[in-house]
């Protein structure tokens, strides 16, 4: 079988549990030959995370909360001392308060707005900047968006910002860590049955909507989403950052929907 990803060692943060795109992308790479490191945020999400973690042959788990810097420095030196060097970061975090993500974009309030902030945004920034000195000779540095980012989409409100705040600090790491050949990019799948998605008011309906009026009358797979992943953490990626990659049948072409279903 192909090892497209053999020799290589990578962190995974954000897996909640096997129908998450963290863990479709941890599979992928574990299937090309990967060795994994898993973080997870309490002690409730690390027991559903264990037992996939060892499905691809992981005991790398590290409990980190992406808004406390003691968590944070104590993952990172457990990577340095466990590791000393990397090769890839999967950065699948991101929140925002449910009971924000069903009204108007306009009622968002300051507490959610900042908080949607630091832990969809500045996270990348933070984890790309501790992930820096364990990648000596160059890496990837891989996170999740979506296309709420620049167009609007019912009920995303304050992840939407996010998002777009997002997809700029991809352009700015890569900028900033290209010189060290360090790339730095972005998948932005389309609507998901995933634990985040569930908390989006209508997401079934925005998933059926995409379903039907994708040029490939299809969503993402969890599959796809990990070939990509892989593609832009190995060597055929090499020339590849400050991207954002949209995995969602083509539906981010489309001016109106389908003739058919106006």
């Amino acid at each position: 079988m192909p090892e497209l990803m053999k020799g290589k060692r990578g962190l995974i943060m954000g897996v909640a549990n096997d129908r998450s795109i963290a863990w479709g992308i941890a599979k992928a790479m574990a299937d090309e030959g990967a060795e994994l490191a898993f973080t997870h945020q309490g002690e409730a999400f690390g027991k559903r995370l264990q037992p996939l973690a060892e499905r691809v042959g992981s005991s790398f788990m590290v409990d980190v909360d992406v808004t406390d810097d003691a968590s944070m420095d104590h993952a990172f030196q457990r990577l340095a001392t466990e590791w000393g060097t990397l090769d890839f970061v999967v950065h699948a975090i991101a929140y925002s308060d449910k009971n924000e993500l069903t009204g108007r974009f306009i009622n968002t309030t300051r507490d959610n707005f900042k908080n949607s902030l630091a832990i969809s945004c500045y996270s990348l920034i933070d984890v790309a900047r501790r992930a820096q000195p364990l990648m000596p000779n160059g890496g990837t540095i891989l996170t999740l968006t979506y296309q709420g980012s620049n167009r609007v989409t019912p009920f995303y409100n304050a992840m939407g910002v996010a998002k777009a705040a997002l997809e700029s600090a991809v352009r700015y790491l890569a900028s900033d860590l290209g010189p060290e050949g360090i790339r730095v990019n972005a998948i932005s799948p389309g609507p998901m049955k995933t634990l985040a998605g569930a908390a989006i008011a209508g997401g079934r309906k925005t998933f059926r909507h995409t379903e039907m009026n994708a040029p490939l009358q299809a969503n993402a797979s969890l599959e796809c989403i990990g070939g990509t992943a892989v593609y832009l953490a190995s060597d055929f990626g090499a020339c590849t950052t400050g991207e954002i990659i949209t995995v969602d049948g083509g539906y981010h072409v489309l001016g109106m929907p389908r003739f058919e279903n106006i």
